[in-house]
């Protein structure tokens, strides 16, 4: 484990432990390993690419540094009920984390969806706890068809996420964003702007980000005059997330064969990757989405 690695773990165990956790309260045993410290293992367990929470467990109890960090340690099977427990607090911890940074007040948002497959064969999908959740869709980056879920991300120009949620791939994409925005609109500020692809054309998804204050800009589509061009350099920002949530955080390995499981899965990967874009902020690495420093 790196010194740099060991400086994140420990700042965002402050963070959680001072901002985010609220005391416990009431009747009953105090966990030996507290909420804070659990968020931190989990952050830790995909920065260094660990998909198997088996293997990962495995691994701290053999390391020295990371038994430093994590005096008690539970078993596998607890580790992943306290990990699927703590959906919640993952979610209230990558905004407390993204609020930190100054990416959120940027006035530029990228949006995209990404597929999250969920099984690889058809008796996995007969038996996944997932029937009625995810479905079949198809992924135009690697020109195949999947089973499971979509990320739907609303995120900064350096990656850091603002709004994000998961939907059945058959969902239009225009359909979820607008439901992503109106829960969460609070957080819109008058004269943001919001990149999208093509897929997001129509008056009416155009009619509705107006009212809410958004100003939507997108590549124009073949069959329309000339507003905005391609887009094409600026659209990378987004597929370059996607790639950072996929080849370096895992997020097509997450192994989730619950709706509990996959969301707090994929909300351990979205943590992951703001920790590392806030940690670079404070720390002044100019490349802010830059995990290499803490992958070893």
């Amino acid at each position: 484990m790196t010194k740099e690695l060991e400086t994140l773990l420990t700042e965002l165990y402050v963070l959680i432990d001072d901002h985010v956790v609220e005391p416990r309260s009431g009747r009953g045993w105090r966990p030996l390993l507290s909420d804070a410290e659990l968020l931190t293992l989990a952050v830790a367990q995909v920065l260094l690419g660990f998909d198997s929470e088996r293997r990962w467990i495995r691994h701290v109890h053999g390391n020295e540094q990371l038994r430093a960090l994590f005096p008690y340690l539970p078993g596998q099977s607890d580790y992943n009920k306290r990990v699927r427990a703590a959906r919640g607090l993952l979610c209230k911890t990558i905004q407390a984390v993204a609020r930190l940074s100054p990416s959120w007040f940027d006035d530029l948002w990228i949006t995209d969806a990404t597929p999250v497959p969920c099984g690889m064969s058809r008796e996995t999908v007969k038996r996944s706890g997932l029937a009625g959740h995810a479905g079949y869709g198809y992924c135009a980056s690697h020109s195949r068809f999947y089973w499971g879920l979509k990320l739907y991300l609303v995120c900064a120009g350096d990656g850091m996420p603002i709004m994000w949620c998961l939907a059945h791939p058959k969902i239009g994409e225009r359909e979820v964003v607008t439901a992503l925005l109106e829960r969460d609109h609070h957080l819109i500020r008058s004269g943001q702007v919001l990149l999208a692809d093509k897929g997001f054309s129509g008056k009416t998804f155009a009619a509705t980000t107006a009212a809410m204050g958004l100003r939507l800009l997108r590549p124009d589509r073949k069959d329309e005059t000339y507003r905005n061009g391609n887009l094409g350099g600026v659209r990378q920002w987004i597929e370059s997330v996607n790639q950072t949530l996929k080849g370096q955080l895992g997020l097509e390995k997450h192994g989730g064969r619950t709706t509990h499981g996959v969301f707090a899965r994929v909300s351990q990967r979205l943590l992951a990757m703001s920790a590392g874009i806030w940690h670079n902020w404070t720390t002044g690495i100019t490349t802010k989405r830059s995990l290499i420093a803490y992958d070893h």
